[in-house]
């Protein structure tokens, strides 16, 4: 069945107008004429014979008419373009791009990489690292490794994990007996914050009913791989979570002072990606991989919550 359909131009050029609320801004984007955009929507809405602007002095505004017709142009235009990336970048089975935060990187993804490449050889990873939430819109980024919650539409959030935060420290601070043996001690003990993270510690004081420490009165720094590092010298007490600080802990470089008090961290960790691209079979490798990594890492596997495994998010 054929689609009655205006011309593209016209369509491109109010989809443009539309979005910038003006003929010129829509111009200088589609590198046309001022003119020409003034033409084509003209053009437009003789041929759909309604008024799509109300024109003004210095701007142009939609009338209720293209109020509503604003939206459908918007979607098919937007889904035009990622259909467009996907064919040109990303959809190439051999590159996969993966966005996480640096400490994730460094602490847990790095050191299990070689796994996934020994298993996929024609697949090569590209890891890209961000305090940021990935806009799969702008970034040529195939999936995500988050912590937080489901929000966005047409996003699938694969649950990975359910994590708990717990002070850390080197075991030269416990040495003394006198030492660390509440949690009311850390107002004698400088703290070690992550400032882009620095609810994280007042989350923790809050939930274990711990008074008169200021988190902010230490010394910070941008990222937990950061803090944590500094904990191992002994510059003072950090927060951590899994899957940050297994290493550490096994090796004895760091240790939990108070192990009764491990607190649920606002969020949980996933796999995210959009809806559109979950059949891409170097994604369903990839996911499956990494679910699987997390069940097989004694320090993860008891944090993972059966009942969340199942949740369509």
């Amino acid at each position: 069945m054929s689609r009655k359909l205006p011309p593209l131009n016209a369509l491109r050029a109010f989809e443009a107008a539309a979005r910038t609320g003006s003929f010129k801004l829509a111009a200088e984007e589609l590198n046309v004429s001022q003119s020409a955009i003034s033409h084509q929507v003209k053009h437009l809405e003789e041929y759909l014979q309604t008024a799509l602007f109300h024109r003004r002095t210095r701007a142009v505004e939609l009338t209720p008419a293209g109020e509503k017709f604003f939206p459908f142009l918007q979607e098919a235009f937007d889904h035009m373009a990622e259909g467009t990336r996907m064919l040109s970048r990303l959809d190439r089975d051999d590159v996969l791009t993966v966005q996480t935060y640096s400490t994730f990187a460094v602490r847990w993804l790095m050191l299990r990489l070689n796994k996934f490449e020994a298993k996929h050889p024609e697949i090569t990873v590209r890891l890209t690292t961000s305090q940021w939430n990935v806009d799969f819109a702008e970034q040529d980024t195939d999936l995500a490794i988050m912590i937080g919650e489901p929000e966005a539409c047409k996003i699938r959030y694969d649950y990975l994990l359910s994590p708990r935060m717990f002070p850390v420290c080197s075991p030269a601070l416990l040495r003394n007996e006198e030492t660390l043996k509440s949690p009311a001690e850390l107002a004698n003990q400088t703290i070690i914050q992550v400032y882009p993270s620095a609810d994280d510690w007042r989350s923790w004081l809050a939930a274990t009913g711990t008074e008169g420490i200021d988190p902010d009165s230490g010394i910070s720094f941008d990222s937990y791989d950061h803090a944590l590092k500094m904990a191992v010298r002994g510059l003072g007490v950090a927060l951590a979570m899994q899957p940050y600080v297994g290493e550490d802990l096994s090796a004895g470089l760091l240790v939990n002072p108070f192990p009764e008090l491990e607190v649920p961290v606002v969020g949980r960790w996933y796999l995210i990606y959009p809806e559109s691209r979950a059949r891409i079979r170097k994604i369903r490798q990839f996911r499956e991989w990494l679910i699987g990594e997390v069940k097989q890492d004694p320090d993860l596997v008891h944090l993972v919550d059966p009942a969340m495994e199942h949740v369509d998010a």
